[in-house]
């Protein structure tokens, strides 16, 4: 029987700008087992965008956070093989944990958006007048993954934007053309969206701003707008992976995470959540003379070579068992692609308590000088949980 096509397509903006302000599933156990199999996720991800041909020399930047949600859902759907093929993949242990602990965890964790102004999230369904999936994928759907249910013509042209509309209402603007075409043999797509706007907790200066030189590789030199702050940061230096790592805090239970490594290879390679909870645990705060180039990058990927070498591969061809979403169609998987947007400027919050701390210090005193200016790595993580909403490596913030 042919095959009907089914849509992901997964997206995120990030803004590190504008206004500004968290999570605790059958069981507390499955609940964490889910949520560290999500951080063990985003570094597997990672690690295969980053080693992936087409992104050789390019800036990475993704939400780990958006994409687990996207296939944490199309898992609702999956039957048999093509259901443990998304387990594992996703690092979920079906002897340990069941699809109602993983669809309890989710709606936990996006829960957190009700707490903060700063992010939002959910998914969308579009289906086809067509098609009618069963009523319990949708009941569960809405209720574990705040999901909006549209029905639309996918043959007709104005599908294209009815969806692109969706996704620019929900990322403010940031991603605006998701959708160029449709195959016309779509008859569902579920989308993952992904929203983050915070104001730095210590604002930079705009008048400190200078051109500057980023050095993209030993031949390689480009100029670049380097925001300037001298105050207290919480720094730590990892001698283990020889990385450098800041901590720019939001005046939220959000932070930026900026890691300045010896060897970027080295640090991809090696990075994992365990380090996360001990630089959160052993950072240090003291005076620095920070430098960060502002940003502004889009990037986007289409995951399904990715996912099959991470082992959900059945869901794309002929073996796809979604009989969970319907019995009356065969259907697969076309396309799972993520979008992702990142700017960050000098914009913050005004925390009141925040700007004048440490400027009393002897003025004799060394400043040590923290630069990024040459590759680095980012994460936007929750400062209690550890969760990774983002996370990428800086190669050339020009491009």
């Amino acid at each position: 029987m042919m095959h009907a096509a089914l849509g992901v397509w997964i997206l995120s903006a990030l803004v590190c700008v504008g206004r500004g302000h968290h999570h605790e599933g059958h069981t507390e156990d499955s609940h964490a087992q889910v949520t560290l199999a999500n951080k063990e996720f985003a570094f597997h991800l990672y690690r295969r965008l980053a080693g992936h041909a087409t992104t050789q020399g390019k800036n990475v930047f993704y939400s780990p956070s958006s994409v687990s949600v996207a296939l944490a859902a199309l898992s609702v759907g999956a039957r048999g093989e093509t259901h443990q093929q998304l387990f594992t993949g996703l690092g979920y242990n079906s002897t340990q944990v069941t699809q109602t602990d993983v669809n309890q965890a989710f709606n936990m964790l996006l829960k957190r958006q009700d707490q903060s102004p700063d992010i939002s999230e959910g998914t969308a369904v579009f289906l086809d007048n067509t098609f009618e999936p069963k009523p319990e994928f949708m009941k569960v759907l809405k209720e574990s993954f705040y999901t909006d249910g549209f029905n639309v013509d996918f043959h007709a042209t104005d599908s294209v934007s009815t969806i692109n509309k969706y996704v620019a209402d929900k990322t403010h603007g940031k991603i605006d053309k998701l959708v160029e075409k449709l195959d016309p043999s779509t008859i569902m797509y579920l989308i993952s969206y992904i929203y983050f706007k915070g104001k730095w907790d210590t604002p930079f200066d705009p008048k400190l701003t200078k051109e500057d030189t980023f050095h993209v590789d030993e031949n390689t030199k480009v100029s670049v707008q380097m925001m300037n702050n001298e105050d207290r940061f919480d720094v730590y230096h990892d001698l283990a992976v020889n990385t450098t790592i800041l901590r720019l805090p939001f005046n939220s239970s959000y932070s930026m995470l900026l890691l300045l490594p010896e060897h970027m290879a080295e640090l991809e390679k090696e990075i994992c959540p365990q380090h996360i909870a001990k630089w959160s645990k052993w950072m240090k705060s003291r005076k620095y003379d920070v430098f960060v180039p502002k940003l502004s990058i889009k990037t986007s990927y289409s995951l399904n070579d990715m996912l099959v070498e991470m082992g959900m591969s059945h869901m794309f061809d002929g073996r796809a068992d979604l009989s969970g979403i319907s019995e009356g169609q065969k259907l697969k998987v076309s396309e799972v692609v993520h979008q992702a947007a990142l700017d960050v400027d000098e914009a913050g919050a005004t925390a009141a308590a925040a700007t004048g701390i440490g400027i009393t210090l002897m003025s004799f005193q060394h400043i040590p000088v923290l630069k990024f200016n040459r590759p680095f790595m980012v994460l936007i993580t929750e400062n209690t949980t550890d969760d990774i909403l983002f996370m990428g490596k800086i190669i050339n913030p020009t491009v």
